[in-house]
């Protein structure tokens, strides 16, 4: 059985866990108070770093759900994500509205990746 790796690790959660050939990575959100455009760039940038960081990048993502405080944002979010993501490199996804933890927190994406 593969090891389980920790990085960025507190005492509720750790930003990347690793199992064999696998990266989860916890929840990653904007600038409070930012546009939903700006706080979903945000997000993609810090799951490109943390990805980085364990040997992976955008275009091994597996699955991403996403969260948005407001599904009226999803053309807003879906602009930056589009741009993103790699053609022919869309990940399983899932989309849905819920209220976040602060409510200057717009957007919230959470993603499982295959290492390199």
């Amino acid at each position: 059985m593969s090891d389980i790796t920790r990085h960025h690790t507190g005492t509720r959660m750790s930003q990347i866990v690793t199992h064999g050939d696998t990266i989860y990575l916890a929840g990653q959100v904007g600038t409070k108070g930012a546009s939903v455009a700006q706080q979903t760039q945000d997000c993609l940038d810090q799951i490109d770093s943390l990805l980085a960081e364990v040997g992976s990048d955008k275009t091994r993502l597996l699955q991403t759900t996403i969260w948005l405080a407001d599904m009226k944002d999803f053309a807003e979010m879906n602009a930056v994500w589009d741009a993103w993501v790699p053609e022919g490199q869309a990940p399983a996804r899932a989309c849905g509205e819920a209220k976040l933890a602060l409510p200057e927190f717009l957007v919230e994406f959470m993603v499982t990746a295959a290492k390199a």
